[in-house]
């Protein structure tokens, strides 16, 4: 969750609303955008420009604006009745000023040995084009419940982004293609990051963006069916911080989860040197604070959260420490408050529900590429240190965790590299590589070879076959996956030596033996010399 890897991995009820517009049994009468009543309003959509079967509704606002005195706070539910046009995405969240990044020369990009593909990634993850407002909590849905399953298992996916980034608007997540070729409704939103999803005031509550989550879930109970989603069978997924969100919301909510299973790529409430103590939040705060002039930790709370509520929105972001340690990793995270995280989850139990968790063989691949365009070299170690720090053996923990806790598991590691989605010679299957597949958003589509193409089809099958059935589905599919032991061939191997329709198995002992040595923090401190 290195913030100087951001500019890739940016990469998560009162009224009551109408009925729906179809009745089970009659889906196939669906046209194609037509108008969905929520709790938000009556929704029209479209067809998806990619997927022309599948149904868009865009920036569907699930909670009112959260600024002048809901900045810092918790989520307040939207609930209207007026028309809403689905046709384009809500504003992305507020980002740090130099989040968007600097283009890199000539030079660097010739020694990082980008490639083209690599290139397009870049432009796509730092374009500007992207309207960004403090109004920014809005839901995304994708469906076609004109075909297929009557009432269709649902997945809510929760972008990544190291906790100070992100958007549910990026061309890599398109839900259409997953809805599409899964036979499934796909739900995204935004929700606040940095500072003002964690603000990290000791005096309120400080993981506001875990409450925005939580809030979109509650809006995707209530009111997905009229999409024509399975509210008994809903999937929450993320990637990077995403995924660890989807962790944490796991162990938050764990007696009322609204969730029947949730998948964890690359990031768990194990991964990134995280969460944060109490105090260590609190004093990067009221550094804010103070930069802005609303006082310190001597001031009255509420007269300094007054202050800090009226303060220009940029002023603010730009007061957000981004050198030493904040260089390289968030100021603002997921911090202890023992309601929604807790300081030790090692001792916590998660929810009584079926995990699919797992990892990339060279996540450091994206990052590594990322420092040689902006001319920083490390040696070898450190990056296959940094991988088993923060994500192997996170995935590992986890995934043991689920099996202590007797809720079905499986645990895979994603080795595909294709020519459409490799980003550098040394990129390997960087973090994020499997979204594009995942989601049907590959870059230059016509140029997927045949291979990548049946993989694609086995990938998305396992991820839907998981949602529809995250108990017994992955038992049968395709020859059968394994339920996870550590002490087994059960860790599945995706898209390994060119086997791509089918787990190759092996001991998580051969990327985990490593784990008991290797700690994130001092590789960071070794880092910052």
């Amino acid at each position: 969750m290195m913030r100087t890897f951001t500019v890739f991995t940016a990469l998560s009820l009162q009224l009551v609303w109408a009925a729906p517009q179809f009745i089970q049994g009659e889906c196939d009468n669906f046209t194609i955008g037509q108008t969905v009543e929520t709790s938000s309003g009556s929704v029209t959509g479209h067809a998806s420009s990619t997927y022309s079967e599948v149904s868009e509704y865009l920036g569907i606002p699930y909670a009112y604006p959260p600024v002048g005195d809901l900045r810092f706070a918790a989520p307040v539910k939207y609930t209207g009745s007026s028309a809403l046009n689905g046709s384009t995405y809500g504003p992305s969240c507020p980002l740090l000023p130099s989040a968007n990044g600097t283009a890199p020369t000539a030079a660097n990009i010739a020694a990082s040995n980008v490639t083209e593909v690599g290139l397009e990634l870049i432009e796509i993850l730092t374009s500007e084009v992207l309207v960004h407002s403090e109004d920014c909590l809005y839901m995304n849905v994708w469906s076609k419940p004109q075909s297929g399953e009557e009432l269709k298992a649902v997945m809510v996916f929760i972008y990544g982004g190291a906790f100070d980034s992100g958007t549910s608007s990026s061309p890599q997540l398109d839900g259409a293609g997953l809805a599409d070729m899964g036979d499934v409704v796909v739900v995204s939103f935004n929700y606040r990051f940095s500072i003002l999803g964690f603000p990290g005031d000791p005096n309120t509550q400080r993981n506001v963006a875990f409450l925005d989550q939580r809030l979109a879930m509650e809006w995707v109970r209530d009111n997905i069916a009229n999409f024509g989603g399975d509210t008994s069978r809903i999937t929450l997924f993320g990637q990077s911080a995403g995924s660890a969100s989807t962790d944490y919301y796991s162990y938050a909510w764990a007696s009322d989860p609204i969730v029947t299973g949730i998948i964890l790529e690359s990031g768990t409430v194990f991964s990134f040197d995280l969460p944060y103590a109490s105090n260590d939040s609190a004093a990067v705060w009221y550094n804010v604070s103070t930069t802005v002039g609303c006082g310190n930790a001597s001031t009255d709370p509420t007269e300094l959260m007054a202050c800090m509520q009226s303060v220009e929105l940029d002023t603010l972001m730009a007061a957000v420490p981004q050198t030493g340690l904040y260089s390289l990793i968030s100021a603002f995270g997921p911090t202890v408050d023992n309601t929604l995280v807790f300081a030790n989850y090692s001792e916590q139990t998660p929810a009584s529900i079926p995990v699919l968790d797992g990892s990339n063989d060279y996540e450091a691949g994206l990052f590594r590429t990322e420092l040689a365009m902006s001319g920083e070299f490390l040696p070898d170690i450190d990056w296959d240190l940094y991988n088993l720090a923060s994500f192997t053996c996170p995935a590992g923990t986890r995934a043991n965790a689920s099996v202590a806790a007797g809720n079905p598991t499986w645990r895979y590691r994603f080795f595909g590299v294709f020519p459409n989605t490799n980003v550098s010679a040394e990129g390997g299957a960087y973090h994020g590589a499997e979204l594009p597949i995942l989601f049907g958003t590959t870059f230059s589509p016509p140029n997927s070879t045949a291979e990548e193409l049946i993989f694609q089809k086995y990938l998305i099958g396992a991820w839907t076959t998981f949602a529809k059935d995250p108990v017994n589905g992955l038992l049968t599919y395709e020859g059968g996956w394994p339920l996870y032991d550590p002490n087994e061939a059960t860790l599945v191997r995706l898209a390994y030596d060119d086997n791509f329709t089918s787990p190759n198995l092996a001991l998580p002992m051969q990327y985990d033996v490593e784990c008991p040595d290797v700690s994130l923090a001092a590789l960071i401190a070794a880092l910052l010399g």
